[in-house]
């Protein structure tokens, strides 16, 4: 504690002949800084920045909002992931056969996380190259304005989202928000149909994930009927039918059977 204290005494002295002389002129700041010098009642000097200032359209947005928004989509990214794309289907129905298979932790959490990942990108790449096309690119060459790209990216977000929501799910969010029911699907608000997708797309993972579990669940109850008849109460049924339950999932190539029939169900 001595040590720094001296040490602080030592850079005051050294300072205070610089401070007596007078600022010390510095190189010329860049365009958009300046720089605020130590006036003499001893205050530390300050920098002030500002982003932007050139000559823009009036159509777009300064940095600072852009850097803004920007923020608040990563922040935003997660639940956007989870609803409004086809990652929540994919990845209840892969968790779902791996507890059916009886395999505990394989493949690993992170590694299911991954696979939906990628497949969620692979199956939205029409809705992406379309976003990019009509929302993304114009803005970003100034021919819209933001409201203009918004709205463009929120209609073929609505029209993907329709095609995978339910009449009875949209019904029942539209019900519960008391607005109007609407003449078609088409013109339900942006976000009202997103709770309705996620809700229908929970029904469908649920739907899918019982009929892959449905052919485990057979070789489990004939596993357990001999263990029984043959009087081998003790011995855990599920230790003698994984290997028969990884038998038959290798036997039908059940990796390609299961992610054909989520890209399918979202093609159908």
């Amino acid at each position: 504690m001595r040590k720094l204290l001296a040490l602080c005494l030592l850079v005051l002295a050294l300072l205070s002949p610089l401070r007596a002389q007078g600022a010390v002129q510095g190189p010329p700041l860049p365009d958009g800084f300046s720089a605020l010098t130590s006036q003499d009642d001893g205050s530390l000097p300050s920098i002030d920045f500002k982003i932007g200032g050139g000559q823009r359209s009036p159509r777009s947005l300064s940095g600072a909002v852009q850097i803004v928004l920007l923020m608040t989509l990563l922040s935003l990214g997660p639940a956007i992931l989870m609803t409004l794309t086809s990652f929540t289907r994919v990845v209840v129905v892969l968790s779902f056969m791996r507890r059916a298979m009886s395999v505990g932790d394989l493949p690993p959490n992170l590694i299911v996380t991954g696979l939906a990942f990628f497949l969620s990108l692979f199956i939205m790449r029409p809705v992406l190259r379309d976003l990019n096309e009509q929302a993304f690119k114009p803005y970003q060459e100034e021919k819209v304005s933001l409201g203009e790209a918004t709205d463009k990216a929120a209609t073929i977000m609505t029209r993907f989202l329709l095609k995978q929501t339910r009449e009875k799910d949209l019904a029942l969010i539209v019900e519960l928000s008391g607005e109007p029911m609407p003449k078609s699907r088409e013109e339900v608000p942006f976000l009202l149909v997103v709770p309705a997708f996620a809700l229908s797309e929970i029904k469908t993972s649920f739907e899918m994930g019982f009929v892959v579990f449905l052919p485990f669940l057979v070789i489990d109850l004939v596993i357990s009927c001999i263990l029984i008849s043959m009087g081998m109460f003790t011995l855990p049924p599920v230790m003698i039918s994984t290997p028969f339950k990884l038998l038959l999932f290798v036997m039908v190539d059940g990796w390609n059977l299961v992610i054909k029939s989520l890209a399918q169900s979202f093609v159908a």
